[in-house]
């Protein structure tokens, strides 16, 4: 059955208590209808009808519309894909702070729907953190008292205090996270804007830089970590998470799991690379992680990161070296010896080639063809 008429379900907070928002266009059969469900009422300011949010009010919703309009429910009823992360969730040292007396937690169910979500421990810290500064800015208030004029006045201190735009849309997403997913209501931060993201253009050594950084590493198995991350294009994280079965030296190809976005791809492997890596396991027999620390344990990503900046130090390369340069570094060189990008974002993982047009804009071989009117 084809409806001409849909009538759109969404979540509404008024008076701090969860409504039923049900937005369509103006239609006389359906206002006569809506006005016929129980506790009705207009709001001005969403400009829709309302009722209380409950499982009855719910089911007379699709009784009194059914066979007369469609029921749009893909803004009330959300699904989110859970991240399938590997690690255990691990909240000890939110219980082991110790924090002033008068210091606003943040709640157990917000942890929980983390913890449900299957959110990063990584990412966990990170919103718990910016949550509690948000609600500990408002110590007076109960959360369920704080409007959105209060969080736009918050973001304008994060905004007067010089914060990064990136760790201002943090903090959006974690405030959001708790009214949102926590709480189930979404509309409460819909006309909040977002800082505009900076179009930085990548940083990325030339050949001979890179070169110089491999052979300034302290030892063997630190130039296999510098020389993976560029030679394949590997996340840090991804470097860390590598298993030795990951490796496929007969397809000159490794295996990369639960990537970013929960996806697997599959990379370049270098000769070069694998000779290096055949010494490396004969001298240090890693038994699970490809690279792994003291006792066995899989690699920190802080070591990865210091083992970059201290051997680009030895180079004397004057920029900030990250393990994310080299990545950028891959991506750019292979544009520069003619590899299509769609191969290339295959091989970084990225779900557009649009993410990977970026490197078109520091690629030398862009520049190639243009003459310079100075040298004409």
């Amino acid at each position: 059955m084809k409806f001409s008429q849909h009538i759109t379900l969404k979540h509404l907070l008024v008076d701090n208590k969860k409504h039923i928002g049900l937005q369509f266009y103006a239609n006389r059969a359906l206002d006569i209808l809506v006005k016929q469900l129980k506790n009705v009422k207009w709001n001005d300011e969403f400009n829709m009808y309302q009722v209380p949010n409950n499982k009855n009010q719910l089911d007379e919703i699709y009784n009194t519309f059914r066979g007369v309009a469609w029921i749009d429910s893909k803004y009330f009823f959300t699904n989110t894909r859970s991240k399938e992360l590997d690690e255990v969730f691990d909240v000890d040292w939110y219980r082991k702070r110790i924090r002033p007396s008068n210091y606003k937690l943040c709640p157990e169910s917000y942890l929980q729907k983390l913890e449900l979500k299957k959110y990063s421990n990584n990412t966990v810290k990170t919103y718990v953190s910016l949550f509690e500064d948000f609600i500990n800015y408002y110590s007076t208030k109960d959360i369920d008292q704080i409007n959105e004029v209060d969080i736009r006045d918050y973001l304008k201190v994060l905004i007067q205090s010089k914060r990064s735009n990136s760790y201002i849309n943090q903090s959006i997403n974690s405030i959001k996270f708790y009214y949102e997913v926590v709480m189930g209501m979404p509309n409460r931060l819909y006309r909040i804007e977002r800082p505009r993201k900076h179009k930085k253009l990548p940083t990325v050594l030339s050949k001979t830089e890179i070169k110089s950084l491999i052979e300034c590493t302290n030892n063997l198995k630190h130039r296999c970590i510098v020389s993976l991350l560029y030679s394949s294009g590997l996340r840090r994280n991804e470097l860390i998470n590598l298993k030795i079965n990951n490796i496929d030296s007969s397809r000159m190809l490794i295996h990369v799991v639960d990537a970013k976005g929960n996806k697997d791809r599959y990379t370049i492997l270098s000769n070069n690379v694998l000779n290096d890596l055949r010494e490396y396991y004969k001298i240090w027999k890693p038994t699970s992680y490809l690279f792994e620390g003291r006792r066995n344990n899989q690699y920190s990503g802080n070591s990865v990161g210091k083992i970059v900046s201290e051997a680009a130090t030895k180079a004397r390369i004057k920029k900030k070296v990250t393990p994310h340069i080299l990545r950028h570094t891959f991506a750019t060189h292979l544009l520069e010896i003619g590899t299509d990008l769609r191969h290339i974002q295959l091989l970084l993982g990225h779900n557009s080639t649009q993410t990977t047009e970026i490197y078109t804009h520091v690629a030398k071989s862009s520049f190639d063809f243009i003459k310079n009117p100075l040298d004409l």
